[in-house]
């Protein structure tokens, strides 16, 4: 479990985030959702330690994240497994070194033993015999894919997720949505996923975070999210929905 209390982050005296307080389960899939500059980034960079926060509570279990000295901070980062907006795999290594790095970095695992590991999560996301490619030579739901196995390679405790669908075909997108719930499930993770995709909010949303301007304005599922009265998050998922329709209609002209 993760919890945020009382989170304030500002930048350059402009305030982003004011006064948070937000509750992610685990085994569930949690997602936060907003419209660009409302924040979401801020606060998922801010839980994973990426920002410093001004005032507030980041627990991870019974710890408090924040408060950690760089030792502490490396020990539950050891827990953590984190998917980047476009993949972020290191264009110089491959599919295998790729997956390996954090292997690498935070056990004292042997080389058989990490490579068993490697193969191991990079079956379960489906990449078969791509060891030795490299980034430039798969597709843009393989380099995910890829992304998610280095993700899992530390059997994670926290998996973290920014914008998994960014630049994915709808078909993609929605097996890589599967992907993210079957692992959160399968291994009990506490998963937050940065997300604008209202598809990936319906399919897989058990817990939705909808923040404005650096608030949160409303908790609820995916249920509850087509009978909400909250004029803001109404707006947001109207507008989302059909800037969509008006694409696909485009499309289709």
């Amino acid at each position: 479990m993760i919890s945020v209390n009382n989170l304030n982050k500002s930048f350059n005296g402009k305030i982003v985030l004011s006064d948070v307080s937000v509750t992610f389960e685990p085994g569930q899939t949690n997602l936060i959702i907003g419209r660009s500059g409302s924040g979401k980034t801020v606060l998922l960079k801010s839980i994973i330690g990426l920002h410093e926060i001004d005032s507030g509570e980041i627990w991870y279990g019974d710890t408090m994240f924040n408060e950690l000295d760089f030792a502490g901070k490396k020990k539950i980062r050891s827990e953590m497994g984190m998917l980047f907006q476009g993949s972020a795999l290191f264009d110089s290594l491959n599919v295998e070194q790729n997956v390996l790095f954090p292997l690498d970095m935070f056990t004292d695992k042997t080389d058989e033993e990490k490579l068993d590991r490697v193969n191991f999560c990079l079956n379960r996301v489906n990449i078969i015999n791509a060891n030795k490619l490299f980034p430039s030579e798969l597709s843009g739901g393989m380099k995910k894919r890829v992304g998610i196995a280095r993700a899992i390679a530390l059997n994670p405790k926290y998996l973290f997720c920014d914008e998994p669908n960014s630049g994915l075909d709808p078909l993609t997108a929605i097996l890589i949505d599967e992907l993210i719930k079957e692992l959160t499930e399968e291994y009990q993770t506490t998963t937050i996923v940065n997300t604008h995709d209202m598809n990936s909010v319906m399919e897989i949303g058990e817990k939705i975070v909808f923040i404005s301007d650096g608030k949160i304005c409303w908790e609820g599922s995916k249920h509850d999210i087509l009978y909400s009265d909250n004029e803001t998050l109404n707006a947001f998922v109207f507008a989302n929905s059909l800037a969509k329709q008006l694409r696909n209609e485009k499309k289709q002209s």
